[in-house]
Formats: C-alpha cells, structure tokens, sequence
C-alpha cells in the first residue's frame, strides 16, 4: 500500500472555459480511505482520473508513496501507476464469466498464479459459488462485489472508487456499502472514495476531503 499526494495541482479540460482544479492539495495516509465529498461538476471524478493517470496535471506534482507519477519532467501512464478504478457502472464485461472477468485484469501474472489469484479473490468478496456466471445473472450488489474483486485482484497500491452505490436502491445501498467497509479492512490497501452522500463518507471514510463548486 502507498500513500497518495498532491501538490499544488492544478488542470483544465481543453474545452473548459477556466480551470477544473488549482493549486489543489490532498494526502491520503497508507492503509486508509479517504472520501471526495461534494456536489455534481466540483471536479471529484477529476481528481480520481488525475491519480489514476487518465489525466495529466498542468502544474504540480502527484506522487504514490516515494514515487512521482506526476509532475514537470515526468508522467508514469496509468496502466504502470498500479492503481485499481471501480467505476459507478462497474463496466463489467458483459460475455465473460465472474472469473473471467476478475482475471482480466492479471495479464502481467504467471499464467500458473492467475487461477490461485482468482479463487483468492473470489473468495474474499464471497462470490466463488458465482464464478461460472455472467454479470447479467447477478444482483446489483453482487456486480459491485465482482467489480470490487477485479479492482483488488492485481494488488493495487491505491485503490480508487467512483460514485460506486449510486446505482443502488436505498435499501441495498447500506448494505453493499457495509460489505466494501469490509473489503476494504481486509484488503488493508490506500482508497480514495468520490460521494456526494455524507453515509458514504461517514460509514467507508476515516478521513473526509469537502470540494466545492468553482466559484
């Protein structure tokens, strides 16, 4: 697990008409879960795509435990940042299995470690009597699990989380977001959680980061 650090970020989509962050801070300690709380368009979601690397800052640096990412003379892509990404759609695969989906993200594993890292997994989310199904034959929260799985499988440093009980009911939202409070424990990995529901924050977060809308 590392810790996760901006400083002094700032960024602008170029079709924005002024700038989406700037001279933005954050720390999110090792082993903790640190929640973006705010409203819609106040550039959370910016924030996770800049740790993960699917944006580049304009100014300023990130860094992943003792190592920049980010910054004037460098630029690590995401897919060597070891970052896992849960989306708020899951963007499961469709035509795959659950194991195959959560094994989609091993490719850099020995093929002889894939399966025991999948069945590892599996189990941690407690979906290995569900591995031979496809997303479609699942419940909601169970597609979270299977999303969460995949996200942990390759064992990220940081672990980031977008909006990820929006598409739940009320009643299944307190209780899948129990099972990631959970998972996360388990996991012991650095998360960063974006919400604008403070239930989230409080039941998932030891620490809390409020965003604004651009004024």
């Amino acid at each position: 697990m590392s810790e996760v650090t901006l400083e002094s970020i700032s960024f602008q989509y170029p079709s924005a008409d002024r700038p989406q962050l700037h001279d933005f801070d954050l720390h999110v300690p090792a082993g903790t879960c640190l929640a973006l709380l705010g409203p819609s368009g106040c550039s959370k979601t910016t924030v996770l795509r800049l740790i993960a690397g699917l944006e580049r800052p304009t100014s300023g640096t990130i860094s992943l435990g003792d190592r920049a990412v980010a910054g004037p003379s460098v630029f690590v892509p995401a897919q060597h940042r070891h970052v896992g990404l849960v989306f708020q759609d899951y963007a499961l695969f469709p035509h795959l299995t659950v194991a195959k989906n959560i094994a989609y993200g091993l490719f850099s594993f020995p093929r002889a470690e894939r399966s025991t890292r999948v069945n590892e997994v599996l189990e941690m989310v407690e979906l290995e009597p569900f591995a031979q199904r496809y997303p479609w034959q699942l419940s909601g929260g169970q597609q979270q699990r299977v999303a969460l799985a995949r996200a942990l499988a390759p064992q990220p440093q940081v672990l980031l989380l977008d909006e990820p009980f929006s598409n739940l009911d009320t009643d299944l939202r307190s209780s899948v977001r129990e099972d990631v409070r959970d998972l996360l424990q388990t996991a012991g990995v650095t998360s960063v959680l974006v919400t604008h529901d403070e239930e989230d924050a409080q039941h998932l977060a030891s620490q809390t980061h409020v965003m604004t809308l651009p004024h």
